[in-house]
């Protein structure tokens, strides 16, 4: 085989809201933690054993202001991107690595009222979800500089893929 495949697909909860960092140009990026779990019951013992692995997400431009609107901690949502590891220096002089998934495509899970926290425009919280989404998936395009604007309704219908153009299979 000559190719080669880099692909991760995770399911798990927010262990923080979505970070944003902009940059001049209009590019955007969200980071977050996000926490999956392994239970398995140990042979020899018997007992149940539980392990938690953190991974830290990347998701970039419209789809990463999308997750700080609707993703609060606690959420669960599905992830498909890339590995990618980068390596820098710290204060100290000491080479440091840190893995990321280079978030794609991302699914809430979370059904629409039941977050953890819900807050407002002015960080204040809600009782009530004041999250307009409606759909299902999220299809992240890196170099898209997409206006999406989350009181389309048709959105729910369509994955969100960066492309603006219209075309002839739109459900409305």
């Amino acid at each position: 085989m000559t190719g080669t495949l880099n692909k991760v697909m995770l399911i798990g909860h927010t262990g923080d809201d979505v970070k944003m960092h902009y940059f001049e140009g209009g590019g955007a990026i969200g980071r977050f933690p996000l926490a999956t779990n392994e239970v398995y019951t140990n042979r020899t013992t018997g007992e149940r054993v539980n392990n938690t692995e953190w991974h830290n997400i990347v998701v970039r431009n419209k789809a990463a202001e999308i997750c700080e609107k609707y993703l609060k901690k606690g959420d669960k949502v599905y992830i498909e991107g890339r590995i990618k590891t980068r390596k820098w220096t710290d204060d100290k002089g000491m080479e440091r690595y840190s893995t990321e998934i280079q978030c794609t495509e991302f699914t809430f899970l979370t059904p629409k009222g039941e977050s953890n926290g819900s807050y407002d425009s002015q960080g204040s919280q809600n009782t009530q979800s004041n999250s307009n989404y409606q759909g299902n998936s999220v299809n992240n395009n890196a170099n898209s500089n997409s206006g999406y604007s989350g009181n389309n309704n048709n959105f729910a219908s369509q994955p969100y893929n960066g492309n603006d153009e219209e075309e002839d299979d739109l459900p409305f």
